[in-house]
């Protein structure tokens, strides 16, 4: 025993001896125009193999360095990199601050070696606005493997899939802006539903996200993966754009400084965002689509070391919709592509949200930050799914309503320490989230002409939660990143068609523990392998009504990767991952029954490379190959239904120094099962879409083609069972949503 405290007194001496012989490097990376730091820059330093990250002040440290000479790289996807000489000196920190500008990314300056994310899971809005977006949501589709289909008309939240997931509208992806969920639990339509629509797609600064269920930090629904949307905190000038197109399109979005002050010691600005679009889609029956988004957006930072948000938002929508037409309707010449059997579908929804964010440096390197935010949420949708199958009078239309209140708090606290030469963050977090849903309803219909109560209560749902994580860099070369977290759900529901007056309620509690491992063997190879147990909850009606005992089902995840830079301009990414799921048990709205499916197991390859072929062009592909099977079930009865087997996004993106700039894009997703045993199938797609503008001085010209080869393709597709007015029995196939065809659509801003 006293061996082993001799040893490790010893070698706690030799670090401090080791470290009073060094110097270190610290300092700030903030944007050049607005001055506001910039959070996750890559910082790297070329002769010693380290690096690392900016923190949410934009400060970087690096410790226990030999005195000499290093060049200091500092880069960040949408800015131009720097390299700053830096000289270090025994017992002495070097000072560093460091302005970016904005500009292209340059590959050949990119290092792999960071601690945190990497350049390849951050989107810039020079990647945005690079590329055809018609909604927030779109955005989604940049991220590598995620597809989405839209079936209700445009004012719905669309269907993602990811990772072998037929994900419905969020079930097992989790979703934020600023902070904000976006995620709806025990939501009227399904588990989870996620619309973004509320989200001006100009507002948008980065979008953050990780595949795989392996960060701490995230709870509920992050089982496939986040995405984390943040909004502007400055504007660099006032704009205003106007934009028009194909299928009665008209869009108008503008942000406006209302205050901007800036000095030595502080920034500040409140700036309004606003956006009207109108669209009466490409189906016979208009969809007279109508959006409405408002966003108001103080930021203040005082000394570099506190940081104050206040942000409020609201947004309203109404549209009409076609629906899903079975496919036999349009062999049998019934209706067109672009016809319906029900054109009553559609509906409306509004969200106001309200923000306020505080966070600050304190002395010894910690850091905390606080956020109480509150939505108010409004939602009908009227749907058809089935025609004539169970009502052949009166048609099977239903609507379904909710109101609800939710109510949110986070607090994390964060500290960068040293123990001897190795650097260490610590970082706690806590919070909660408070649902408090009325009148959620499940109703029949004729013609969003009310019939009959299927479903009608009120529900209160609780989510508390803690966690803990830990990053050790062991050395230059390994880093292990762990944590643990525990959430606890109290669920409530008053079933009022029952008479019931009171709560029936259920507590469930759950931990996730994540273990992430990094080794950098150069500055232009990073593995990782990153393990984690992730969870989504089910529908508080199901837990109260059924007595569920899968409420918060598991799903355990693992990735296998290697980020490559193999030239200066080419960056290559691999991912083996596999995840197993206890139980994929949701409630299905559209019905108002639960439909579980058993443990699946989804195993597959990522695979994304990203190529400077010149100065001006930039290449970039994503290939996500599948396997997605029922555990337990017999061999060729375990197809996981709509299942993506074969993915593929990639491009290319151009900007001149004439102004000219533009991308060609494809989307492709092959077939796969409808059904269980593969005998109904989904087909895929290959589309392609291209945007080319212009910058003149203050003015920016644009136009972009959609489905630039005018394909057929289905968007949403299920196999379901309908039967049309006048047939004698029920018919199982395909149902689908048509996919736009070709769409042009042309806009001009102007900054000032």
């Amino acid at each position: 025993m006293k061996n082993i405290i001799t040893s490790l007194l010893l070698t706690l001496i030799g670090f401090l001896n080791a470290s009073a012989q060094t110097g270190a490097i610290e300092g700030t990376i903030r944007d050049f125009e607005t001055k506001s730091p910039i959070t996750g820059a890559s910082i790297n330093l070329s002769s010693a193999n380290k690096g690392d990250n900016t923190d949410a002040f934009g400060f970087f440290r690096f410790a226990n360095l030999p005195a000499g000479q290093y060049e200091l790289i500092a880069s960040h996807i949408g800015y131009r990199t720097e390299i700053i000489p830096v000289e270090v000196k025994e017992k002495l920190i070097s000072t560093v601050a460091v302005n970016l500008k904005k500009g292209n990314l340059d590959l050949s300056e990119v290092r792999v070696n960071s601690k945190k994310t990497n350049g390849l899971n951050t989107l810039s809005q020079v990647d945005i606005m690079l590329r055809p977006v018609n909604t927030s949501q779109d955005i989604l589709r940049i991220v590598p493997g995620v597809f989405i289909a839209q079936h209700a008309g445009g004012g719905k939240a669309e269907q993602i899939f990811l990772r072998g997931f037929d994900i419905d509208h969020g079930t097992d992806i989790s979703l934020t802006v600023d902070g904000i969920p976006v995620n709806m639990v025990s939501h009227a339509h399904g588990q989870g539903y996620a619309d973004l629509h509320f989200l001006i797609p100009e507002t948008i600064e980065k979008a953050a996200f990780e595949l795989g269920p392996h960060s701490t930090e995230k709870g509920n629904q992050a089982t496939a993966g986040f995405v984390d949307f943040k909004t502007k905190d400055f504007l660099s000038s006032n704009s205003i754009k106007t934009e028009a197109g194909d299928f009665n399109t008209q869009r108008v979005s503008g942000q406006l400084k209302i205050f901007n002050k800036s000095t030595e010691r502080s920034r500040q600005q409140f700036y309004v965002a606003s956006e009207y679009f109108h669209n009466d889609g490409y189906f016979e029956s208009p969809q007279n689509f109508h959006r409405f988004n408002i966003l108001g957006k103080y930021n203040a930072w005082f000394g570099n070391q506190s940081q104050l948000t206040i942000t409020t938002s609201t947004f309203d929508s109404r549209w009409n919709a076609s629906g899903q037409i079975p496919d036999r309707a349009v062999r049998s010449g019934l209706i067109s592509r672009f016809g319906s059997i029900d054109n009553s579908e559609g509906g409306n929804t509004s969200r106001t949200n309200f923000n306020i964010r505080f966070a600050k440096q304190w002395k010894g390197n910690w850091q905390s930050a606080n956020q109480f935010y509150y939505s108010k949420y409004h939602f009908k949708l009227y749907s058809n799914f089935t025609f004539f199958l169970e009502d052949p009078v009166n048609g099977d239309e239903i609507r379904q309503r909710e109101s609800r209140n939710i109510y949110g708090y986070t607090t994390t606290a964060a500290k960068t320490w040293l123990l001897g030469n190795k650097k260490i963050v610590t970082e706690f977090g806590a919070g909660f989230r408070y649902d408090n849903i009325n009148d959620i309803e499940l109703s029949k219909a004729v013609r969003r002409q009310f019939l009959s109560y299927i479903q009608k209560g009120d529900v209160k749902e609780t989510n508390t939660f803690l966690y803990w994580d830990q990053q050790v860099e062991l050395s230059n070369k390994f880093s292990v990143n762990g944590g643990i977290r525990y959430d606890y759900f109290r669920f409530g529901y008053r079933d009022e068609l029952a008479g019931e007056t009171d709560f029936r309620r259920q507590t469930r509690g759950t931990i996730s523990p994540k273990i992430n491992l990094n080794y950098s063997p150069s500055a232009n190879v990073k593995i990782f392998f990153n393990n984690g147990i992730g969870f989504h909850s089910n529908d508080s009606r199901v837990i109260l009504s059924n007595q569920a005992n899968d409420i918060l089902p598991k799903v355990f995840g693992t990735d296998l990767g290697i980020i490559l830079k193999p030239v200066k301009a080419l960056v290559l990414k691999t991912t083996l991952w596999h995840l197993y799921s206890q139980q994929e048990f949701v409630y299905v709205g559209d019905a108002g029954i639960v439909e579980p499916s058993g443990k699946t197991r989804r195993m597959g390859i990522d695979v994304s490379a990203r190529y400077q072929v010149s100065s001006w062009l930039y290449a970039d592909l994503d290939v996500n190959l599948t396997k997605a099977r029922a555990a337990g079930e017999p061999k060729g009865e375990d197809y996981v239904p709509l299942a993506p087997a074969f993915t593929s996004i990639g491009g290319l993106t151009a900007k001149s120094k004439n102004g000219f700039s533009g991308s060609l894009r494809y989307r492709f997703i092959d077939d796969r099962p409808a059904n269980e045993d593969y005998s109904v199938k989904a087909h895929g797609y290959f589309i392609a879409d291209v945007l080319l503008s212009y910058k003149l001085k203050k003015f920016d010209l644009f136009v972009s083609m959609e489905n630039i080869f005018n394909r057929d393709w289905n968007e949403a597709q299920f196999d379901t069972e309908s039967r049309l007015q006048g047939e004698p029995a029920a018919v199982s196939e395909i149902h689908y949503t048509p996919g736009t065809p070709r769409f042009i659509k042309a806009g001009i801003s102007f900054s000032f």
